[in-house]
């Protein structure tokens, strides 16, 4: 089978035998290998720890333990994120020898829910920026991934996961989702645990899912959410738009953008 291109059809091959951990996990892995030369979306690839995460996961599918619809799905998070034994450089010659003893409490709850750890992404310095060097946009390599979760963006864009893991202080998940034609989500603040994650500013970040799509984003967030918030973010996603009022912005604030983007906006709104 081809690798399933959404968090979501993952989960059900894996639920329905339509693959194992380990099969989705050497063919993203072999994904890497083959667009990582263009993309450079991974500050740090994990191979051994995802094979052994995804025969873990393999293991306990066998003896009726299921976690969830993560159990055994590839994901990447990251290079802000601490990740026990895994380098940490936060994208700073600085930092370029860290390796933390614990994990953030967001990579904890995602091997609570059996998730596949494939590597750590690039990001900006200490996430200060709007690029992420040396990362590359998928569908242009002469274009940028944005930043500063550039890398999850882009990782995600070139099929070389399913899902990652980004921050947010400035639109730094918003801008990368949108260079890249991905979903990325800002949750509000202190929905998501922020233990672990080296801070920008720390009245202002976020730590969010970017994924293909907005069912993708909202399984992560189930798996991520802090405790007065857990539960189903999927509910109602197939609800329809019907009852749902937006408002495009006019006047001075629309000024400056181009054409091109905004005849897309227009036509986004209009669907």
């Amino acid at each position: 089978m081809e690798v399933p291109v959404t968090l979501a059809a993952a989960a059900r091959a894996l639920r329905t035998g339509g693959t194992t951990s380990v099969d989705l996990t050497r063919r993203f892995l072999a994904t890497i290998a083959a667009r990582e030369g263009t993309v450079h979306a991974f500050a740090t690839i994990t191979t051994e720890r995802a094979l052994a995460d995804a025969t873990r996961a393999d293991a306990e599918r066998r003896a009726g333990i299921d976690r969830g619809p993560l159990h055994g799905v590839p994901i990447a998070v990251k290079d802000l994120l601490m990740t026990a034994g895994i380098p940490t450089g936060a994208g700073s010659a600085v930092l370029r020898d860290h390796t933390p003893t614990e994990d953030a409490d967001v990579v904890r709850e995602l091997a609570t829910a059996g998730a596949v750890l494939l590597g750590k992404t690039n990001t900006h310095e200490f996430a200060w920026g709007v690029f992420t060097p040396p990362t590359r946009n998928p569908w242009d390599p002469t274009h940028i991934a944005g930043g500063s979760s550039g890398g999850s963006a882009a990782a995600v864009a070139a099929g070389e996961t399913c899902a990652a893991i980004g921050t947010d202080t400035g639109g730094s998940i918003r801008i990368p989702a949108a260079c890249c034609g991905v979903t990325g989500f800002k949750p509000s603040y202190g929905r998501v645990s922020l233990r672990g994650v080296i801070p920008l500013s720390t009245s202002l970040d976020h730590v969010g899912p970017i994924a293909r799509t907005a069912e993708d984003c909202a399984l992560l967030m189930d798996a991520i959410a802090a405790a007065p918030w857990r539960g189903s973010h999927t509910e109602g996603i197939d609800a329809g738009t019907d009852a749902i009022r937006f408002g495009l912005l006019a006047g001075p604030w629309a000024e400056g953008v181009s054409p091109a983007v905004l005849t897309l906006v227009h036509a986004a709104a209009a669907i």
